[in-house]
């Protein structure tokens, strides 16, 4: 089985499971999009729904390092093996592990906020600039040595081979090696997502685009280039022009309103988020 069969059989699957779980995604959060500073929810229940999401956006932009995995894995066998697809899908279970446990973090961080009761951090006061200041932060990490470096790992297939380990624990070490780098790379954009509204599907479609273009896109600059100047654009019109930012559901507005009394009739104890505790 030659390279290119080994990448299609990857996307095969990888995809079909990405799309599994932004079909259940779509279903858990329907309704739930209250913009920036977005309720979690129950500890439970965010971590459910994160690890679907991770699925969700992260998969695709793994298709060519897992189709590079699986070739190696397989030994110099001519077909796939037993061992090659438990193998890989372990090495697939250890990079989404590690964006798991990077949520579990973040909600943690975000309760941590907001037990703080901070009213600056209402959308009528500074909410919306610190939302734009995130998103710009996201578009200038960009620019710096630890995203570059940590890109290069996601997508260079020959330092994938150089990290080589054998076995399933091997598998799952290089699983958790390669999501740790990914998180590298990417937390800056999944940052930009909490800013932008965490349940928000058209926000999720977009950061994963970016991820999926950053990761395999063969011209990396390129990449890089269109992440930017779309966080900019973005930061700017969530600080300036909120009201006319495509897609995204203001704090205070009729919308967002309606997401907080879906949320509150949930089965999770909801706690009230500092970004949404506005007037309209």
């Amino acid at each position: 089985m030659g390279r290119a069969t080994e990448l299609r059989v990857a996307a095969l699957f990888l995809l079909a499971a990405a799309a599994i779980a932004w079909v259940v995604t779509a279903d858990r959060m329907q309704g739930m999009d209250a913009g920036p500073g977005t309720d979690l929810g129950s500890f439970g229940w965010f971590a459910g729904i994160w690890a679907v999401m991770m699925a969700a956006m992260m998969l695709p932009s793994l298709v060519p390092m897992a189709g590079a995995y699986a070739r190696q894995a397989r030994g110099g066998s001519a077909d796939v093996t037993p061992q090659s697809l438990l193998r890989t899908t372990v090495f697939t279970t250890g990079y989404l592990l590690t964006w798991v446990l990077v949520g579990l973090v973040a909600w943690i961080a975000f309760e941590g906020v907001s037990s703080l009761d901070l009213s600056f951090l209402g959308w009528d006061d500074a909410g919306r600039y610190i939302a734009g200041a995130v998103i710009a932060g996201a578009a200038l990490y960009e620019f710096t040595p630890l995203k570059r470096t940590c890109l290069r790992h996601c997508r260079d297939r020959e330092l994938l081979a150089a990290d080589w380990r054998e076995g399933t624990s091997g598998a799952l070490r290089m699983g958790l090696d390669q999501g740790a780098y990914c998180v590298g790379s990417s937390w800056a954009l999944m940052a930009a997502l909490f800013a932008l509204g965490v349940m928000s599907i058209t926000w999720m479609v977009v950061i994963a685009a970016l991820i999926v273009l950053e990761k395999t896109l063969p011209w990396r600059e390129t990449a890089e280039g269109i992440t930017v100047v779309v966080l900019l654009a973005l930061a700017i019109g969530v600080a300036f022009f909120p009201g006319q930012v495509p897609g995204l559901t203001t704090p205070d507005s009729p919308a967002a309103m309606r997401a907080m009394d879906s949320m509150s009739m949930h089965d999770a104890p909801m706690h009230e988020a500092p970004m949404q505790d506005m007037n309209p």
